[in-house]
C-alpha cells in the first residue's frame, strides 16, 4: 500500500512522512494508530488524528452527515480526553470513531463496562497507584521502556485481573531482563548507558580519573616527587598515588610505565598516556561485550516487550473510558432491531460537565419499549415528533442530548441516561438553529439535510428551527415537506419549530410535543419544565411576557394596550400565566 492511498495524505504529507520516517515506518504508524510517531515526524496533531480516524473507521465516519453532528462528535472526544490516564491514551481516544456493526459496538461496550467495574472496585489508594504508574509512563516519554516499566510497577502492586488481566500472562523475569536491556542500551544499540553493568561503570570511572590526571602531568609529578628521592622511589610513589586516586590496580600501573623515559616528567606523562590507552581499550571491549549481552536479552524478550506495550496501551485506554463512564454515571444502552431512539432520564453531557443544573429528560421516537414508570410516558410508534415550546425551553438541548446518546452508543460507549433503547442508524442529521437569513444559507442547509434522508438508509433527523433561515410561510411549507419526507423514507426525526400550527395536518406517523414554561420570575426569567409533554403544543414565551407586563402595568392606558396584545396572543393562556405571576408575588 502507498502512503497516498490513505485518506488525507497528499503529495506534501507523503513526502514529509517518507523523509522523516520512511515509507514502511510511516505505514506502520498509521496502521497501528500511532499518533505520537506521526506528530513526532512533524505532522500537526489535528491532521494526524483525522488521518487515523479515517484509516481505522472511515466508513463509519459517514454517520456524521452534518457539521453540527461532527461538532458534537469532536466535543465528546474532547470530554473523553479529559479522563485519559496518559498522553498516548488521550491520542487513542481522539481517534475513536463510530463503529460499523452492532457486534463491534457490543464488544467495545463489554470492554468498557468491565473496565468500569474493575476501576470502581479499587480503593482510592489503589487508583492513585495506577495513575502514578501512568504519570511515570508519560514522564519517561512513552515507548517500549516506559511500557515495560509501567507493566512491572502495576504487577508489583497486584494489578493483574479485570481490566488489568492482560498483565497476568506477562513473565516478570523476562520483563526485568527486558527492562535492564532497554535501560542499558543507547543509540542504535551499540552504546551502553551508565548503570547497565557494575564492571563497565568501574572501568569508565577509572578511565575518567586517569584521563583527568593525564591532562596535568606536572601536578601529578609534583605530588609524586614530594615522597620520592630516587628513580625507584619515584616509580613506587607514582604507582601508589595513581592507584589511590583512580582505583586502578597497582600492577596495571606498573605495566604502563615506560622503559625509555628521558626524565621524570616524561616518565609520569608516558605512564598516564599508556594507562589511559589501556583502560580505553578495556572500556571499549567490555562495552561491546555488554552491548552484545543486552542485545541478546532484547532479542530473547522482544515478544514479551511487545506484549507489555500492547497491554499497557489497552489498559490505559480502558481505564480512561472507565473513568469517563463513572464520572457521568453512564449506563449501557440497549440495542434494538426496530427504528428507535429513546431515553429515560437522559442528561446532556456538555451541561453536566459544566456543572450546570441538568433536569433529566425522558423522550422517545419510534416503536420503543422503554421501562418508563412516569405518567408522562412517550407514545410509541411515532417516527417523527414536532417539538414546540418557549424560547430557552431546552428544545435544542434535547436534540443535542439525543445526538449524544445515539453517537455514543454507536461508538460502543455507555450513555448519559437511566435507560436507553437505540436502533443503530447509518446517518445522523443534526442541524442547529443558525441565525442567518439568506438564500445561500438556505441552499447549503437543504444540501446537508435532504440528501441523507433521501438516500433511503436508516437516518436520524434532528433539525432545530428550520424557519430561522427563510421566510416563515416558505419555512412552514419546507418543514412540512421534510417531515413528510422523513416519514416516507422510514427515518426517525425530531423537528424543533414555532410553526406547529402551520404544519397541520401532520402525517399519521408524526406527533406534536411541547415543552412548557411554568411561569415568570420577577426578573422576567422563564421557569421551565424541560420535560416535554407529548401530543400537545407547548406554551410560547410571548404569553408569559405579556402576562407580566399586564400584571406590572401601573398606567391604565398602557395596561389597556397590553391587554389588547393579550387578546392577540391568546387571552385564556395569558390569564392563566397572569394568575401564576400574581401568585409568585
Amino acid at each position: 500500500m502507498r502512503l497516498e492511498d490513505y485518506w488525507g495524505i497528499g503529495p506534501k504529507t507523503r513526502d514529509l512522512l517518507a523523509d522523516e520516517l520512511g515509507v514502511e515506518a510511516a505505514i506502520e504508524a498509521i496502521e497501528s494508530a500511532d499518533v505520537r510517531t506521526l506528530t513526532g515526524a512533524g505532522l500537526p496533531r489535528g491532521r494526524a488524528t483525522r488521518i487515523l480516524r479515517h484509516a481505522h473507521g472511515g466508513e463509519a465516519m459517514d454517520l456524521l452527515a452534518t457539521g453540527d453532528a461532527r461538532q458534537v462528535y469532536k466535543q465528546l472526544l474532547e470530554l473523553l480526553g479529559d479522563y485519559a490516564v496518559s498522553a498516548d491514551a488521550a491520542d487513542r481516544i481522539r481517534i475513536l470513531t463510530p463503529l460499523s456493526s452492532e457486534a463491534a459496538m457490543i464488544e467495545r461496550l463489554d470492554d468498557v463496562m468491565e473496565a468500569r467495574e474493575s476501576w470502581a472496585a479499587l480503593t482510592d489508594e489503589e487508583q492513585t497507584a495506577v495513575l502514578t504508574a501512568f504519570e511515570q509512563y508519560d514522564d519517561a516519554g512513552g515507548g517500549d521502556r516506559a511500557a515495560v516499566n509501567a507493566a512491572l510497577r502495576l504487577r508489583e502492586n497486584g494489578f493483574d485481573s479485570g481490566v488489568f488481566s492482560p498483565l497476568a500472562d506477562l513473565d516478570p523475569d523476562d520483563l526485568e531482563d527486558a527492562m535492564a536491556a532497554l535501560s542499558g542500551l543507547e543509540g542504535d544499540g551499540d552504546r551502553v548507558g551508565a548503570g547497565a553493568e557494575d564492571r563497565l561503570d568501574s572501568l569508565r570511572e577509572q578511565l575518567g580519573s586517569v584521563e583527568d590526571a593525564a591532562a596535568t602531568p606536572e601536578n601529578l609529578l609534583e605530588e609524586v616527587q614530594q615522597g620520592a628521592r630516587g628513580t625507584d622511589e619515584l616509580q613506587e610513589e607514582l604507582a601508589r598515588v595513581v592507584t589511590r586516586e583512580t582505583g586502578v590496580d597497582v600492577a596495571q600501573v606498573r605495566e604502563a610505565m615506560p622503559a625509555d623515559a628521558t626524565d621524570a616528567r616524561d616518565f609520569v606523562a608516558g605512564t598516564m598516556r599508556t594507562l589511559a590507552s589501556d583502560l580505553r581499550g578495556e572500556v571499549d571491549e567490555r562495552e561491546a561485550e555488554v552491548a552484545a549481552e543486552l542485545s541478546a536479552a532484547l532479542d530473547r524478550t522482544q515478544a514479551e516487550i511487545d506484549a507489555a506495550v500492547t497491554a499497557v496501551d489497552e489498559i490505559a485506554v480502558s481505564i480512561s473510558l472507565a473513568r469517563f463512564a463513572l464520572a457521568f454515571d453512564l449506563v449501557r444502552p440497549t440495542f434494538v432491531e426496530k427504528d428507535v431512539c429513546g431515553v429515560v432520564e437522559a442528561r446532556n453531557l456538555f451541561l453536566d460537565a459544566a456543572d450546570g443544573a441538568v433536569q433529566p429528560i425522558t423522550y422517545a421516537i419510534g416503536d420503543h419499549r422503554l421501562p418508563v414508570s412516569s405518567p408522562n410516558e412517550p407514545p410509541t410508534g411515532d417516527r417523527v415528533a414536532v417539538l414546540t415550546g418557549a424560547n430557552s425551553g431546552g428544545k435544542t438541548t434535547l436534540l443535542e442530548t439525543l445526538c449524544q446518546v445515539q453517537l455514543l452508543a454507536q461508538m460502543g460507549l455507555p450513555v448519559p441516561a437511566r435507560h436507553a433503547h437505540v436502533g443503530p442508524v447509518e446517518t445522523i442529521v443534526f442541524h442547529r438553529r443558525h441565525a442567518s437569513f439568506n438564500a445561500g444559507v438556505l441552499e447549503s442547509t437543504l444540501r446537508s439535510v435532504v440528501p441523507p434522508v433521501s438516500a433511503g438508509g436508516k437516518t436520524l433527523m434532528l433539525v432545530d428551527e428550520f424557519e430561522a433561515i427563510t421566510e416563515p410561510g416558505s419555512a412552514a411549507d419546507l418543514l412540512h415537506g421534510l417531515v413528510q419526507l422523513t416519514v416516507e423514507r422510514e427515518a426517525l426525526g425530531v423537528f424543533v419549530t414555532h410553526l406547529a400550527d402551520d404544519l397541520e395536518p401532520l402525517p399519521a406517523a408524526a406527533r406534536t410535543d411541547g415543552i412548557f414554561a411554568e411561569g415568570l420570575t420577577t426578573e422576567l426569567e422563564l421557569e421551565v419544565d424541560y420535560q416535554p409533554r407529548f401530543e400537545t403544543v407547548g406554551r410560547s414565551t410571548p404569553e408569559f411576557i405579556v402576562s407580566r407586563l399586564v400584571a406590572d402595568a401601573a398606567d391604565r392606558s398602557a395596561r389597556a394596550g397590553y391587554e389588547t396584545l393579550a387578546t392577540a396572543v391568546g387571552e385564556t393562556a395569558v390569564q392563566r400565566t397572569l394568575a401564576d405571576a400574581r401568585w409568585q408575588e
